[in-house]
């Protein structure tokens, strides 16, 4: 229910007469609005104490007092002695947190707080809870527990009476079953992100009990201990390191591959995150068989069923996927990294191989002859090999030996198509050949850098690709169908020797546009690039560069009209920047130390852009303005930072470098107060903030994307203005203007 608000005088500094009463009103101070600006009126109550709470205290909670001050009011005003026993909570679904100093500024008119005992007396009361012999007290504290231990003011406290190892012991223990075993672990996950405690503190028996909720068959499952459980064993495989050899023994992939057949989509994020930190842990030959485990059609078929397409994939479950996705795909890292061994009768039959089904057995590579061709020389070069040893051709890397594996996987697996390609270039005219062998190296260096094959996942890398969990060799496949692209397209660029570049650029655009349609299965990604033409695609380039160039952007008269709509055009700029921050986006959390799990909140400027309005979210939710509780006044903004000068990223790049340096930005404000981190999900989101933002501040745009949009508004302006001139040449100068007449004498005709 709103408090009620104070009225406002009309007239500052000056005295006003009712006329009905005839008395004089006080003149308003001269500090009023900044006394009414660090105001906040509230309601605060007590819901533990029926007798005096339940009513209520309506107070101005001043901005500018301590806070022990304002504490010190409400208890006395209630009888209580012991003020330092109590503290402030905000009282909202969203938003349970102790009020302290620094989250003091999220208090707005209008709210109910409660005044409770304070973080460290209620830890001292429910470690004694859960120290004591009753066990239904236990299990009161240990749900307590699990409501406050998010709360880093609490969990501080619970921490430094060592509150934490009591949770250890109560697990460790293996006499807590259900609800209390997943109120603990909860609490657990709880206290451990906040960073306070190093994960090394786990003893292996700890560990192993956290295991035995994970290893359990589908039909005993307890998703609410499942879902916590995965979540430490996941933090404890990365950053336990003296623990891994238990790890090892107690959590494998093929133990929680099984719940990704959850029901809850938490459970299922979890699992995929859990065997995203195996993968990532094991050596060369363990990783190798995660690989085969997650690579067999049953898991295959599970992730496409299960996790991508029984339901809405929000921003946490896109981020596991892509993070499989990369360490799947990096396996194919060592192989590109690494040259061919000219040494090698391995690498040797299998460059006969290449040549035999291409020539020899017309194609069918289950026919094993060992004939070899008289003129082997010659289809060699016909191939496009270009030594006289053929096997000096892969010592290049990248792409090293995978060339090699990928042409004699098309080979082998698509024969016909493989014998087609060589057999039509084999046919063309000697300029316009396209070596296959030269053509399979360099498209398979371009498939590595589209898909950053060797770059590890980045922290908020969200893209993945559902089409490469539909196979089991998806890298190989995924050449074989751009191989007979780029066939297509020499062809339909007839192009020669001297066009080799040139057509390789043209097949780059045409994977890469393709790849951003986001095809679900190679079948699809296979009609949508074979639909994609060279001569669309040199179509989209044209009218990309006609924007770009603008039409005569260089004569005189088209820069001097340019500069005359130049402001309109940037105040249209800006309104579109205004009014996507009103719109509103969804970040991920940031602190100072790094980036909060599975945590969001959403951000919108208040439509009379005075204030950002923000608050908790789901990964898929998107609030309204009326949703968020929270307000930040844009005059409490000192400075915006960007890139390598935000503090979330100068804090992480010693532990972890971080992938997305240049979409952070944080917004600062007095010395004594904590940033507020952000970083966006793209470079698009990141240049309409800190566009947006620096705006509003008074300074300068500076994104690239400005000047983007102002050549692309302007260019198009300026052909709307130009239409009825078209054909008609326009002079680089303006006509001289002709000299005054002798005389002013003029004839008029009267009609």
């Amino acid at each position: 229910m709103p408090l009620p608000m104070p009225g406002f005088m009309e007239h500052r500094n000056s005295t006003v007469t009712r006329p009905d009463t005839g008395k004089t009103l006080p003149p308003t101070p001269s500090n009023f609005r900044n006394l009414s600006a660090n105001i906040r009126r509230v309601a605060v109550i007590m819901p533990d104490r029926k007798d005096q709470g339940s009513q209520g205290q309506l107070i101005q909670f001043d901005q500018t007092l301590a806070l022990d001050i304002i504490i010190q009011d409400i208890c006395s005003k209630w009888g209580i002695d012991d003020a330092s026993s109590y503290s402030l909570r905000f009282n909202e679904n969203n938003q349970k947190m102790y009020i302290t100093e620094k989250n003091r500024k999220d208090i707005r008119d209008g709210q109910v707080l409660n005044l409770t005992l304070s973080a460290a007396q209620t830890a001292k009361h429910i470690r004694q809870a859960l120290s004591g012999s009753r066990q239904e007290d236990k299990n009161s504290a240990l749900r307590h527990l699990s409501l406050l231990s998010s709360d880093i003011s609490f969990a501080e406290e619970f921490i430094k009476i060592e509150g934490h190892q009591l949770v250890i012991t109560i697990v460790t223990s293996g006499n807590s079953r259900g609800d209390p075993l997943a109120y603990a672990l909860k609490s657990f996950v709880f206290l451990m992100e906040h960073g306070l405690v190093q994960w090394e503190i786990l003893e292996p028996d700890f560990i192993r009990r956290v295991a035995d909720c994970v290893n359990i068959s589908a039909s005993n499952l307890d998703t609410s201990c499942l879902q916590s459980a995965l979540d430490i064993l996941e933090s404890v495989v990365l950053y336990c390191s003296s623990r891994q050899n238990v790890i090892e023994q107690v959590v494998t992939p093929v133990n929680v591959i099984p719940h990704l057949e959850s029901k809850s989509a938490d459970v299922q994020k979890n699992a995929i995150a859990l065997i995203n930190a195996l993968f990532t842990k094991a050596d060369e030959t363990k990783r190798k068989k995660i690989a085969e485990s997650l690579q067999s059609q049953k898991m295959r078929n599970n992730i496409l069923s299960n996790v991508i397409r029984g339901q809405n994939v929000g921003a946490g479950m896109a981020h596991e996927l892509y993070v499989l996705q990369t360490l799947l795909l990096n396996l194919n890292e060592d192989r590109m990294r690494k040259p061919v061994d000219v040494h090698d009768p391995l690498i040797l039959r299998e460059i006969e191989e290449l040549r035999r089904i291409a020539f020899d057995v017309e194609g069918d590579p289950n026919i094993n002859t060992v004939r070899k061709s008289q003129n082997s020389a010659k289809e060699y070069k016909k191939l496009g090999f270009e030594k006289s040893n053929p096997v000096e051709d892969f010592i290049d890397v990248p792409p090293g030996v995978l060339a090699l594996d990928v042409m004699l996987y098309f080979a082998r697996n698509h024969g016909e198509n493989y014998v087609k390609v060589v057999l039509e270039n084999c046919t063309r005219e000697d300029d316009h050949d396209c070596p296959f062998v030269q053509a399979s190296k360099m498209l398979t260096k371009i498939l590595c850098d589209i898909l950053k094959i060797g770059e590890p996942p980045s922290d908020d890398g969200e893209t993945y690709y559902t089409m490469f969990f539909s196979h089991d060799k998806p890298f190989e496949e995924f050449f074989c169908i751009c191989i007979q692209l780029l066939n297509k397209t020499w062809r339909e660029m007839k192009a020669t020797s001297d066009d080799f570049q040139k057509v390789l650029d043209v097949v780059r655009e045409q994977i890469t546009r393709c790849l951003d349609q986001l095809p679900t299965s190679f079948e699809t990604f296979r009609s949508k690039i074979n639909s994609l033409t060279y001569a669309q695609i040199n179509k989209i380039w044209e009218n990309e560069r006609e924007i770009k160039a603008g039409q005569g952007a260089q004569l005189k008269p088209i820069i001097e009209l340019r500069e005359q709509i130049k402001p309109e055009i940037m105040d249209l700029i800006k309104q579109q920047r205004l009014n996507y921050l009103v719109s509103g986006t969804r970040f991920a959390k940031y602190t100072k130390s790094g980036k909060a799990k599975d945590k969001f909140w959403f951000w919108r400027l208040a439509p009379n852009h005075k204030a950002l309005h923000y608050g908790d979210c789901g990964e898929s939710e998107s609030p309204s303005l009326e949703e968020l509780p929270n307000k930040l006044l844009l005059s409490d903004i000192q400075k915006l930072q960007t890139g390598r000068d935000c503090p979330h990223i100068n804090q992480t790049k010693a532990r972890r470098p971080m992938q997305t340096t240049n979409v952070a930005f944080s917004l600062k404000f007095e010395p004594e107060t904590d940033p507020i981190c952000f970083v966006a999900t793209s470079e698009y989101e990141f240049d309409m903030w800190t566009d947006g933002l620096n705006f509003l501040m008074g300074n300068e745009m500076t994104s690239s994307m400005v000047n983007k949009d102002l050549e692309t508004l302007l260019s198009m302006e300026i052909k709307m203005r130009m239409l009825d001139t078209e054909g008609v040449p326009i002079p680089a100068e303006a006509p001289p203007i002709p000299p005054p007449p002798s005389n002013y004498n003029f004839a008029y005709l009267n009609l």
